[in-house]
C-alpha cells in the first residue's frame, strides 16, 4: 500500500529498482503549455556533485555509474493523460559508493521566457515506485502555493546505515533548474 508523504516526511525504500514519476496539470482555464522537466543530482560529500555528469537531466540522460537514466523530455505534460509525465529510473544497487544522495526536482523549462511559475501549476506531485512490478510506494504531492518559484527540489533519495530512504523536501526556489545547478556544483 503506498504511502501519501508530506513535507519533511521519510519512508524506507526496500527496493533496488525503482522509478520516479512526476505529474502535473495547469490550473483550470489555462491554455498556456508547461515544460516541467524532472532531474536528478547525484551528491557527494560536501553536498555537490563529484563531476558535470552527475547532474542527469534532459541534456544528460544517464548517470556515470549507469544507476540513474533520466527522463524523456515531455514538453507539455498532455501525453499522460492523468499519469506520471516525465519518469527517472534509479538503480540503487549501481550507486556508486561515492554518491551520497541523490536529489529530485522539477523545474519549469524557459519560464522566464514564458513568465510562468509552480503558482500556475496544480496537482503536482513526485511518486517512487517498484521498477519491476510497477507498485507505487509512495507519493508526495505539493500543497503549497509557489507563486514566484519556477523548480522545486521535491525530494532526497539517501543512504543511511546501508539502505536507500526517501524524503519529501518541497523547496520553492526562484531562478529556475540554473539557480539549483549552482547549488549543487
Amino acid at each position: 500500500m503506498a504511502i501519501d508523504l508530506t513535507k519533511g516526511q521519510r519512508v524506507d525504500i526496500g527496493l533496488h529498482k525503482i522509478g520516479v514519476g512526476l505529474g502535473w496539470d495547469p490550473n483550470e482555464g489555462s491554455t498556456e503549455k508547461y515544460d516541467l522537466d524532472l532531474s536528478a543530482f547525484l551528491l557527494g560529500s560536501g553536498g555537490k556533485v563529484p563531476t558535470e555528469a552527475h547532474f542527469v537531466f534532459f541534456n544528460n540522460l544517464h548517470s556515470p555509474d549507469g544507476s540513474v537514466e533520466g527522463a524523456v523530455d515531455d514538453r507539455t505534460g498532455e501525453s499522460s493523460d492523468g499519469d506520471d509525465d516525465e519518469t527517472i529510473k534509479v538503480d540503487l544497487t549501481k550507486v556508486s559508493q561515492q554518491v551520497q544522495e541523490i536529489i529530485l526536482v522539477a523545474s519549469i523549462h524557459e519560464h522566464d521566457i514564458n513568465r510562468q511559475n509552480f503558482g500556475q501549476i496544480r496537482n503536482s506531485y513526485i511518486r517512487i515506485y517498484d521498477e519491476l512490478s510497477k507498485e507505487e510506494i509512495a507519493k508526495y504531492e505539493l500543497d503549497e502555493d509557489f507563486s514566484v518559484e519556477t523548480a522545486v527540489e521535491f525530494g532526497r533519495l539517501y543512504r543511511r546505515e546501508g539502505a536507500w530512504k526517501f524524503e519529501a523536501i518541497g523547496r520553492g526556489v526562484q531562478g529556475g533548474l540554473e539557480t539549483l545547478v549552482g547549488k549543487y556544483t
